[in-house]
C-alpha cells in the first residue's frame, strides 16, 4: 500500500516541517517584530502575509540606533531561498534617517513565495564579501521577511469559493469544501453553502441555500461539474457515453473512486453541448450507476489534452497542493491536511500525485437525509389511520361512459397535510417553530385530493352479474398534467383488455396546479424546495389512493364501487402502479417507499432530473423562462447539480437503492419493469440505464436489432434477464424505427430524429399483455416478442 506524505504526517506536520525550512534558509522573520535578536528589522510586508493580488508590495527597512543607512543592502529572493531568482534591489531605495523604502511591482515577483533580505552594518564596521555575495561581516546583521504571493487566485473569497478551479465559486462540483463537521449527521458532514457564493439570478438575487444546508451529503445521482480550460475529451481519451467500460480501463484519464470502498466507479464524461461561447464548455461526469449512499468518492483528472493534443497544465490553486507549495493564506493551508488524504486515496488507487490536473472529493448524502421526511410523513400518515382506509366521498358517478368504461367515479379523498398554509401550490413543509436542520414535517391539518377511477366493462358489462372483480391501478400522469390523463385511449383499453380498475390523483407539486411555483422557481432557485416538498405530499396521496383500492372499507365499501345483484365489490382487493412519463420517473420514487403496492410498471421512464432536463424536448419551453433569469450557462450547468440535492427527496434518484431489494425499514421489496421507447424525445434513454443498474434489473434480450445502438457495448453493465418467465425487476426496450439519441446533453427533436416515440410503448398491444402479466400478484415478465426485439410502432 502506498502511504502519501500527507496522510502519514497530517497538517500539523507538514506546516511544522515548512517552518523548519523557512527557519533553515533563512526566511525566518528576522527583526520583523519587537525582541528580534538583530537591528535590522524589515517592517514590511509583514511577515508570514500574503500579497495583494495586484503585486503591488510595499518594503519598509528599520534599522536601530547605532546602524548605518548607507551600509543598508536589500536583496529580492523570489522561489526557492536556496536556487531562486535573487536580486539586489539596493539602488531602488529611498533611505531617511532611520532606514528606506521602496515598492514592489508585479513584474518584481512570481508566484509563491518572495523573501525580502536586508543587510546593514554597525557604523565603524565592514562588510565581508563582494557586490553579489550578502554575507555578513563582524558588526553585520541581518533581518527578512517571507510573504506569498498568488495573483492568479482570488484569496480574498477563498474561505468560500473553491480554487481548485475557479471558473465559478461552486467549481468543481459537488465537493467537500463546501461542507462542515457534523458529528449528529449519519455522514459526520453537514453541507454549508455561504449566501454570498450562490448563484445570483438576472434580478440579483442569490439562492438561499437554507434547504440546502439541511443536508449531510450530496446527490447520489451527482452530476460532477467542473471546467478544464480547451479540453479535448477525445484527444484525452475520456470514456463517452457510447463505451461506459472504458471508464474502467486503467488508463483512463479520469477517476472515480469510492474513496470508503476503494472501487473505481463506472461513469461517461461529456462537455457541455449548449455551452455559450461555445469554447467554454463545463466538464460534465456523470456515474453509470448511482452512487452509494453514505460514501465518500474522489474525483480525479490526468492527462488533459486540448483539440492539438497539447496537454493542459494544471491550474494554480491544485499546484499549491500537489505540488505542496506553501503559502501565508488561511484559507489555502487550513484545506491541506484534507487534499493530502484525497491525494492519498488517488495514489492508493494506482495513479502517480505528479501527473494529476486535479482532484477533490465528495460525500454523498445518507439515506436518513435522503428519505426521512417522506418515510416520517408516510408512517406519521397512516398511524393516523389505525389500521383502517382514508375517508372519501363520491361525488359523481356517470355510466355507460364507452365501449370500454362501464362505470367513471369521481370524488375526493382525505391525507393528512404536512404543508404550510392550505397545502396548495407554493406551499414547502412545516416544521416546528425553532426546529433544527435535522427537524421532520409536522400536520398542519388535512389535504383534500381529487380521484378519477374507471371500472371497465370486463368487471360488468352493464352493472348485472356475473362481476369479475378487477385488479385496482394506482395512474400516474405525465409532466404538469391531470389526472384526467387517466382517460386516455390507452389507459381504458389496457384497463378493459386486462380487467384493470384504473384510480388516479393529481401528482401534487408536479400537477397542472403547479405550473406557477414550477415557473417562480425557475425564475429564483429559491423557490424549488417548496416544489419538492409539495410533491413529496403528492407521494403520500398517492399510497393514500391505493389503500382506498386495496382495503375493504375502502372504495370497495361504497356502492359506486359495487355492481350485481349481490352488491359485489369490483375490486379484488389487489393493487399495483403503473405510470408514464413523470409518472414513470416520480412513480419510482413512490414505488420505493410504498407499503401498498409491491409490483410496478414504469412507462418511458428515468430519473436524475440534472441529466434528464437538457435531453428532453419538453425542457425548450421552461428553458425560455430559466434562461433569462440565469443567462449564464456555466451558472445553468452548475445549478443544475445543485438542484439536484433536492430534487432527490422528490423523484426516483434519491429513491432508487431502495426501490427494489433493499427496501427501507417498514417497507416490503418491490418488482418493477421499466418500458422504455428506444430514442425517447422526453425522457433520455440514459437516465432509464442508469436507473436499471442502479435497481438491479435484468434486460430483455435481444433489446434492440444489431446496429440499432450507437453503444460500444449496448446497455453496459446491466446483465440479460436469465430464464423466462422471471420474476425479478426487468427493463425492457421498445423500438419504433426512430434514429439513436444525440449523444450530447441536447434533446431529439423532430424531423432530424423522427416522430417521437415516447406514447408508442403504451399504446402496443404486446406491451400491454406484458405489463398486465407482470402485475398480476406473484406475476412474472414473459416474451410477447416472440423471441425477437420488442417493436412499438408509431401511431
Amino acid at each position: 500500500m502506498r502511504i502519501s506524505l500527507g496522510r502519514t504526517l497530517g497538517a500539523a506536520a507538514l506546516l511544522a516541517i515548512a517552518g523548519m525550512v523557512l527557519a533553515g534558509c533563512h526566511l525566518q522573520d528576522h527583526g520583523s517584530g519587537p525582541g528580534a535578536p538583530t537591528g535590522v528589522h524589515v517592517v514590511a510586508p509583514a511577515g508570514r502575509s500574503q500579497a495583494p493580488a495586484s503585486g503591488e508590495v510595499p518594503v519598509d527597512v528599520r534599522l536601530d540606533r547605532g546602524f548605518d543607512v548607507g551600509s543598508l543592502r536589500v536583496w529580492l529572493v523570489t522561489g526557492d531561498p536556496w536556487h531562486g531568482d535573487r536580486r539586489e534591489i539596493t539602488s531602488r531605495l529611498t533611505r531617511d534617517d532611520t532606514g528606506a523604502t521602496t515598492m514592489l511591482h508585479a513584474a518584481d515577483l512570481r508566484p509563491g513565495l518572495t523573501t525580502i533580505e536586508a543587510v546593514a552594518s554597525r557604523r565603524g564596521h565592514w562588510w565581508h564579501g563582494d557586490q553579489a555575495d550578502h554575507g555578513l561581516g563582524f558588526g553585520s546583521e541581518q533581518g527578512s521577511s517571507t510573504f506569498s504571493w498568488e495573483p492568479a487566485l482570488d484569496l480574498t473569497i477563498a474561505s468560500r469559493c473553491d480554487v481548485l478551479a475557479p471558473a465559478k465559486c461552486l467549481m468543481p462540483f459537488p465537493n467537500d469544501f463546501f461542507t462542515v463537521r457534523d458529528t449528529t449527521t449519519p455522514t459526520g458532514r453537514r453541507v454549508h453553502f455561504d449566501p454570498a457564493s450562490m448563484t445570483a439570478n438576472s434580478s440579483g438575487v442569490r439562492v438561499n441555500p437554507t434547504e440546502w444546508n439541511r443536508n449531510d451529503g450530496f446527490s447520489p445521482g451527482a452530476m460532477i461539474v467542473t471546467y478544464v480550460p480547451g479540453l479535448d475529451l477525445a484527444r484525452s481519451g475520456a470514456a463517452p457515453i457510447t463505451d461506459i467500460g472504458a471508464s474502467l480501463r486503467p488508463d483512463q484519464p479520469i477517476l472515480l473512486l469510492d474513496a470508503t470502498t476503494g472501487r473505481h466507479w463506472p461513469f461517461f464524461a461529456e462537455l457541455d453541448a449548449q455551452a455559450n461561447p461555445a469554447n467554454q464548455r463545463a466538464l460534465i461526469i456523470r456515474p453509470a450507476r448511482n452512487l452509494i449512499e453514505g460514501h465518500r468518492y474522489v474525483v480525479a483528472l490526468r492527462g488533459m489534452r486540448d483539440a492539438t493534443g497539447a496537454s493542459i497544465p494544471a491550474g494554480r490553486g491544485f499546484q499549491l497542493y500537489r505540488d505542496r507549495i506553501p503559502t501565508f493564506s488561511w484559507a489555502i493551508e487550513a484545506r491541506r491536511s484534507h487534499l493530502e488524504h484525497v491525494l492519498g486515496d488517488v495514489e492508493e488507487a494506482g495513479w502517480q500525485r505528479n501527473d494529476l490536473y486535479l482532484a477533490w472529493d465528495f460525500t454523498v448524502a445518507s439515506t436518513n437525509n435522503l428519505a426521512s421526511r417522506m418515510l416520517h410523513i408516510r408512517d406519521d400518515a397512516f398511524a393516523s389511520l389505525h389500521g383502517g382506509a382514508p375517508q372519501f366521498t363520491v361525488t359523481q358517478v356517470q355510466d355507460n361512459v364507452d365501449d370500454q368504461i362501464y362505470r367513471r367515479v369521481t370524488g375526493t379523498f382525505t391525507v393528512p397535510s404536512y404543508l404550510t398554509g392550505d397545502g396548495s401550490a407554493g406551499n414547502g413543509f412545516a416544521y416546528a417553530p425553532g426546529a433544527g436542520p435535522d427537524a421532520l414535517p409536522v400536520r398542519t391539518g388535512d389535504f383534500t385530493a381529487g380521484f378519477i377511477c374507471n371500472i371497465p366493462r370486463s368487471t360488468t358489462a352493464d352493472g348485472n352479474d356475473p362481476v369479475h372483480p378487477a385488479r385496482g391501478g394506482v395512474y400516474g400522469h405525465g409532466l404538469l398534467g391531470s389526472n384526467d390523463e387517466v382517460n386516455a385511449g390507452n389507459v381504458r383499453t389496457m384497463g378493459n383488455a386486462h380487467n384493470l380498475v384504473y384510480c388516479a390523483t393529481k401528482w401534487a407539486g408536479f400537477s397542472e396546479d403547479d405550473i406557477g411555483a414550477a415557473v417562480a422557481a425557475l425564475q429564483d432557485l429559491s423557490n424549488f424546495p417548496k416544489v419538492a416538498d409539495r410533491t413529496q405530499q403528492g407521494f403520500l396521496n398517492f399510497l393514500f389512493l391505493a389503500r382506498l383500492l386495496k382495503d375493504s372499507r375502502g372504495f370497495a365499501s361504497n356502492p359506486a364501487f359495487q355492481a350485481g345483484a349481490a352488491h359485489t365489490p369490483v375490486l379484488d382487493g389487489t393493487v399495483f402502479y403503473d405510470g408514464n412519463s413523470q409518472g414513470g420517473i416520480l412513480g419510482g420514487a413512490v414505488t420505493a417507499i410504498s407499503t401498498e403496492w409491491t409490483r410496478a410498471v414504469l412507462g418511458v421512464p428515468g430519473m436524475n432530473y440534472s441529466t434528464l432536463l437538457q435531453r428532453s424536448s419538453d425542457f425548450s419551453t421552461y428553458a425560455l423562462i430559466l434562461d433569462p433569469a440565469y443567462p449564464d450557462e456555466m451558472d445553468r450547468i452548475v445549478g443544475f447539480s445543485v438542484l439536484q440535492m433536492l430534487w432527490d427527496r422528490a423523484e426516483a434518484d434519491g429513491y432508487a437503492e431502495h426501490m427494489t431489494d433493499d427496501p427501507y425499514p417498514g417497507t416490503p421489496a418491490h418488482q418493477v419493469l421499466m418500458h422504455v421507447a428506444f430514442g425517447d424525445h422526453q425522457v433520455a434513454n440514459v437516465t432509464a440505464e442508469i436507473e436499471a443498474r442502479t435497481i438491479g434489473a435484468r434486460v430483455l434480450q435481444p433489446a434492440l436489432a444489431p446496429g440499432r445502438s450507437p453503444d460500444v457495448v449496448p446497455l453496459w453493465g446491466i446483465p440479460a434477464v436469465p430464464t423466462l418467465p422471471w420474476t425479478g425487476s426487468a427493463i425492457v426496450y421498445w423500438d419504433s424505427g426512430n434514429p439513436a439519441p444525440p449523444l450530447g446533453n441536447i434533446a431529439p427533436t423532430e424531423p432530424a430524429y423522427g416522430p417521437d416515440p415516447h406514447e408508442n410503448p403504451r399504446r402496443t398491444p404486446a406491451a400491454q399483455l406484458q405489463k398486465s402479466e407482470f402485475l398480476e400478484p406473484g406475476g412474472a415478465l414473459f416474451d410477447t416478442c416472440s423471441g425477437a426485439p420488442c417493436l412499438a410502432p408509431n401511431s
